[in-house]
């Protein structure tokens, strides 16, 4: 047994202890953004006639003149240099939901054989990172494999180590989008112009309307001794075989309970490192399966969001490194209990204050409010499917449906008092404004315990897509997606549909107006209402306030016209529907070429999924189980010899009987087993051979998966058999309870 590395790498976690965090001596406020390039460092490092030209083209959206660039990157490039740092580099999101950057020095030939630092406006505003090895879609042949990422002005420039990384987008040479930024921006273009138009019914003053995301990123901690004696783990971030401990999350005592010594420690030093990139956390807590946590910021507009987001999963990485763990950001590392979502708390507000997804105090305020709550359902009915898609991977696909983790099946969940005043809208043949209740007072029978003030809706926690009183929660998302993805699709559908209700209403108020009885403010109401009730009608069937996990739910859902696809390659078909590709057109988010090729990336990056977990899994099954399994059916047939040696026969084969069975059930499951990865291993190749990504994703999810399935039931078996001391791979009651 000790020479059991499972053993040894479980003795070495015991031992380790919380580390010492330095901890600034400054309040968080003072250093928050210490390393971003923000408007204030801006405003000392920049002339104040640039100043104000960049201040326009982050607030106002006006374009970037390059006459500027020269100018900003200097400034720039001053304050980076008193920062320590001597590189620079682009930093963008490809569509690996990771990021990319390459790194180039503030050096140049002086022409007197020297070298001088210098960084210019030319190498701020665009280079040419080449980097066409990247997923394309087929949008980039090896022959033409420029690529050109672009200055973002709107996401502020930040240091990490020795480097000024500046956001980009990456796009390729013919113009097509080739990372998630790009068309994240032009969807988020598209809604705030359409948003504003709306919302110029209700405001005279409203000249902007931005989107906010505020995201809940859930994760595992698990040491890095542990996590590395565990193949799968290390090779595709979960685990594929492991038998549930007998005691995980049953007792929900890890939620919200006492954060871990070594756990705080770590997430003091990763919300110091955050809040000095200018993100900014707010929240922390144990989640509900152990070893389960949570971050989560104060929500900021959605680019900058997204983001940050991206550049917090990486520091996550490297901090947790530096504290003896592993961070797991897969959507089910392990089987049995809850998975890691991230949810995307999403809403739009004004730039008069208002936030267009609350209630508001006056009627005219609440008509504004039901708007903008309607459309935001007819965005999500007309294009549940593709929202679907947009959050569907084949890691995320293992979470979808259980353990608090909504069902792949999106509707929407309003609460009652919404609920009923939407069909009191819609069934009133008057068309008259409304009030809404606020907030009200519950009483507590103790003294001592003021009134809770409780919300005008519940939560359901099996809802995808639900409303929490000022904005909607997507609880689709998955912990390791770029949240841009989600946004995109939302964004782009909810452009659409403010842009159809405009269309109408409008046409709605002209043949109003032509009554002479009805003024200007009679009409534009009577039209807002009258296209209200018709799209509350049309979007009913989205609106689900039940148990999303029944069977019955299901059938419903598919009764009610939504999509009830779960095989993960079929529902990224829904990108390539008519209804996405005119949607998508129609913003001037993505063209039907951009469309394609996201959804060849797709389809390969699941067959790659699978085929490496695949590989991985038979691997194990062979190099592992087997011989362990095999090794103690060995110990076991020397002692039924052995008490054959020493009893009476009879007494020996009654002795045995025990072990006879586990003799056998041992042959019976490794040679079930082999018979097993033998049928993976033929599923891949006849896989394989299918050049069609799309027919092979398909053939993957079918023919793949169910017998990587079917290996895992007989390891998992396999482990409550042989003796604890042989089996090398840390198990489950080891992973998931930190020392």
């Amino acid at each position: 047994m000790a020479n059991n590395l499972r053993f040894q790498v479980v003795e070495e976690a015991f031992k380790k202890r919380a580390l010492d965090v330095p901890v600034p001596e400054e309040r968080p406020s003072e250093y928050f953004g210490k390393y971003v390039f923000n408007k204030q460092k801006m405003f000392s490092y920049l002339p104040s006639d640039i100043y104000e030209k960049m201040i326009d083209v982050i607030d106002n959206g006006a374009r970037l003149d390059r006459s500027i660039a020269d100018a900003v990157a200097d400034g720039m490039k001053k304050w980076a240099m008193e920062m320590g740092v001597t590189h620079y580099t682009h930093w963008f999101q490809p569509l690996t939901e990771g990021t990319a950057e390459k790194h180039d020095a503030f050096v140049e030939h002086d022409g007197k054989g020297g070298m001088i630092e210098t960084f210019s406006g030319k190498l701020l505003v665009q280079q040419e990172p080449d980097a066409s090895s990247f997923p394309n879609g087929g949008i980039r042949n090896t022959f033409e494999a420029r690529g050109y990422s672009a200055w973002d002005p709107t996401s502020p420039v930040f240091i990490i180590d020795d480097t000024l990384c500046i956001p980009t987008i990456f796009i390729a040479y013919t113009g097509e989008a080739l990372d998630y930024k790009a068309p994240l921006l032009r969807a988020l273009h598209a809604v705030g112009k359409a948003a504003k138009e709306v919302c110029q019914y209700f405001y005279d003053d409203v000249t902007k309307v931005q989107v906010n995301l505020g995201w809940e990123q859930e994760y595992f901690l698990v040491d890095e001794g542990l996590y590395s004696a565990r193949p799968d783990l290390v090779m595709t971030g979960r685990t594929l075989m492991g038998h549930e401990s007998a005691k995980n999350q049953q007792m929900d005592d890890h939620y919200f309970g006492t954060i871990p010594d070594r756990v705080q420690a770590f997430m003091k030093d990763l919300e110091i490192q955050a809040l000095e990139l200018a993100i900014p956390v707010k929240t922390r807590h144990n989640e509900v399966a152990p070893n389960q946590f949570e971050l989560a910021p104060v929500f900021e507009e959605c680019n900058l969001a997204v983001d940050h987001n991206m550049l917090l999963m990486s520091l996550m990485k490297k901090v947790a490194r530096n504290h003896g763990f592993r961070v797991l950001l897969h959507e089910k590392p392990f089987d049995g209990i809850n998975g890691s979502g991230k949810h995307n708390n999403w809403s739009l507000s004004a730039d008069n204050g208002v936030l267009l997804h609350a209630p508001g105090k006056t009627p005219e305020e609440n008509l504004r409010f039901v708007t903008f709550i309607v459309e935001t359902l007819m965005a999500v009915y007309r294009h549940n499917g593709l929202l679907k898609a947009s959050i569907m991977s084949a890691t995320n696909a293992h979470r979808l449906g259980g353990n608090e983790a909504p069902p792949a099946i999106i509707s929407s969940f309003l609460g009652t008092q919404l609920t009923e005043l939407l069909d009191h809208i819609e069934q009133s043949d008057k068309n008259e404004l409304f009030n809404l209740k606020g907030k009200q007072g519950m009483e507590i029978d103790i003294p001592q315990i003021p009134d809770i003030i409780v919300d005008n809706t519940d939560r359901n926690r099996t809802s995808p897509f639900a409303f929490t009183g000022n904005r909607f929660e997507f609880r689709a998302p998955g912990s390791t997606a770029n949240c841009a993805s989600a946004m995109i699709a939302l964004n782009a559908a909810m452009a659409e549909a403010l842009n159809s209700f405009k269309e109408r209403v409008d046409k709605k108020i002209s043949e109003y107006s032509e009554n002479s009885e009805n003024s200007e403010s009679t009409a534009k109401i009577h039209a807002i209402l009258e296209v209200l009730k018709e799209d509350i009608k049309t979007c009913k069937p989205v609106r689900f306030d039940g148990n999303g996990y029944s069977e019955e739910w299901v059938k419903e859902a598919a009764q009610r016209g939504l999509d009830v696809e779960k095989s993960c390659p079929v529902i990224f078909e829904r990108y390539l529907d008519e209804s996405s590709v005119q949607m998508f057109e129609s913003t001037k988010v993505m063209n039907h070429k951009e469309l394609e090729a996201r959804n060849e990336v797709k389809w390969e990056t699941y067959v790659k999924t699978v085929q490496i977990e695949a590989r991985v899994l038979g691997d194990l099954a062979m190099n592992h189980i087997i011989p362990v399994a095999t090794h103690y059916q060995s110990q076991l047939i020397k002692n039924v010899q052995g008490m054959k040696d020493i009893f009476p026969l009879e007494k020996a084969e009654r002795l045995s009987i025990r072990n006879m069975k586990l003799i056998e059930e041992i042959a019976e499951r490794t040679e079930k087993i082999e018979q097993l990865v033998e049928e993976l291993t033929d599923a891949r190749k006849v896989a394989n051979r299918i050049e069609n990504i799309h027919e092979r994703a398909i053939v993957y999810h079918d023919t793949v998966e169910p017998h990587m399935e079917a290996i895992r039931y007989e390891a998992d078996k396999l482990e409550l058999i042989v003796e604890d001391g042989l089996w090398t791979l840390p198990k489950y009651r080891e992973l998931l309870f930190i020392r």
